[in-house]
């Protein structure tokens, strides 16, 4: 902080570089400046005064426009070009008044222009105005500092997340333990696409007790972290591991484990959301017991789309009463229906991350668009329909990037004897 005879001088203007190859001319100008306060430097040539600017770059400078050498230009030119850190703003001094040199002289990088002789008003003006430029420019340059500083700690935030979100993906993808199982003469597969990291899409199936099979397909509300979180408390409600924690199973008086029927477990469930919970997520439901000997499936759906039948014959049936989803209104009950599966048919399951879908156009696909799909996958089986069917997705949205989870579950029966239901020693 500089002292002048005014009293204290605090601008952005402390070290005054001045150039002339007249030392009496340094010295008038040097003499103005040490009065008012500033710090003073001087350079007699301009390769003097590049030189010192290398070593410490003034606030500002004031320099001759002709001199031998290099000319005070020429000067200022190659100091633009030496890119520092800090900005110096540069006064040219001049005999030139036409205005094209003035102009040529702005475009090669002087911020103003004094004419010689130097009148000391005109000269503390000129460095005023250069002060508030240089106090504009550094507040700015401190900001875009802290702007830098801050990018760089959410990029580091935002690389944790997403490596933390990684992790997570895994674990959501884990409850999912087999995408392909056999059932004696039932083949079940599943398939699951989330339009994040992690969604709130989830699949699973589970042991009903003798000859049955529990399946259930539930689409949370959103696809982001706390969906997923969503989704990793719904499969203990419906846990393959434990009989005493899945909602749809029980004990009967003698021991033995016995499948309760879809809706009710649906209406169990809501309560339970909604009693325990207190979120406000809910999700679609379709649960289904799968009847291993007789091919009979019951089901329930709550909010979750048609399930979609496909004929040995190729004819395709897309039904069920709807319901509300779980979690939005208490006391909430679903109706309950079921279809007979023959040797041949097959059973599709899907998020509404399917029918839901966009095209380009933002036209939906929608039941009919994805029974052609189905129609036309006809011939393939298991993992390959399924792949066939995201393979079809992707071509009607125009992209893999799909704008919401897309998951499902392919049952179909081969025909022939039933298999017993799961082992324990092959949970589902």
């Amino acid at each position: 902080m500089a002292q002048t005879a005014e009293g204290l001088h605090c601008g952005a203007v402390e070290h005054i570089l001045v150039v002339d190859d007249s030392r009496l001319q340094r010295r008038i100008v040097s003499s103005m400046l040490k009065r008012w306060g500033y710090r003073v430097t001087e350079a007699g040539t301009g390769a003097d005064a590049l030189q010192q600017c290398t070593e410490t770059c003034p606030d500002l400078i004031v320099s001759d426009w002709m001199m031998p050498g290099m000319t005070g230009l020429e000067f200022c030119l190659q100091l633009r070009a030496m890119n520092a850190d800090r900005y110096s703003y540069f006064i040219l001094l001049t005999s030139k008044s036409e205005k094209d040199e003035i102009a040529h002289g702005l475009e090669n990088g002087a911020d103003d222009f004094l004419t010689k002789p130097v009148n000391a008003h005109e000269l503390r003006a000129r460095i005023s105005a250069g002060e508030r430029i240089l106090q504009m420019q550094r507040e700015l340059q401190d900001k875009n500092a802290l702007i830098t500083t801050t990018l760089d700690e959410l990029q580091n935030l935002y690389s944790a997340l997403d490596k933390d979100l990684i992790e997570a993906e895994k674990l959501q993808q884990s409850l999912i333990k087999d995408r392909h199982k056999s059932f004696g003469p039932f083949d079940l597969s599943l398939m699951l696409h989330s339009a994040g990291h992690v969604g709130g899409d989830l699949l699973g199936l589970f042991s009903a007790g003798p000859n049955h099979l529990g399946i259930y397909a539930i689409d949370v509300s959103g696809h982001g972290i706390s969906s997923a979180l969503m989704t990793a408390r719904l499969a203990g409600y419906l846990s393959s591991a434990s009989v005493a924690q899945n909602m749809a199973l029980r004990y009967d008086d003698d021991g033995r484990v016995q499948v309760l029927p879809p809706d009710e477990v649906i209406a169990k469930l809501n309560t339970a959301v909604l009693d325990e919970l207190k979120t406000d997520l809910y999700f679609t439901l379709l649960l289904a017991d799968l009847d291993l000997r007789s091919g009979t499936v019951r089901m329930a759906q709550a909010g979750h789309p048609h399930p979609l039948i496909q004929r040995a014959d190729g004819q395709i049936e897309q039904q069920g009463p709807g319901g509300l989803p779980v979690g939005l209104v208490e006391g909430a009950r679903v109706e309950g229906f079921s279809t007979t599966l023959a040797p041949g048919d097959r059973l599709l399951i899907l998020s509404d991350g399917v029918t839901e879908c966009p095209s380009p156009a933002g036209k939906m696909l929608a039941e009919d668009g994805l029974a052609q799909m189905v129609d036309t996958l006809r011939p393939k089986r298991g993992a390959d329909f399924l792949n066939g069917l995201i393979s079809q997705l992707t071509s009607f949205s125009g992209s893999d990037d799909f704008p919401d989870d897309v998951s499902g579950i392919l049952l179909e029966y081969r025909g022939g004897a039933a298999k017993d239901p799961l082992a324990p020693d092959n949970p589902g």
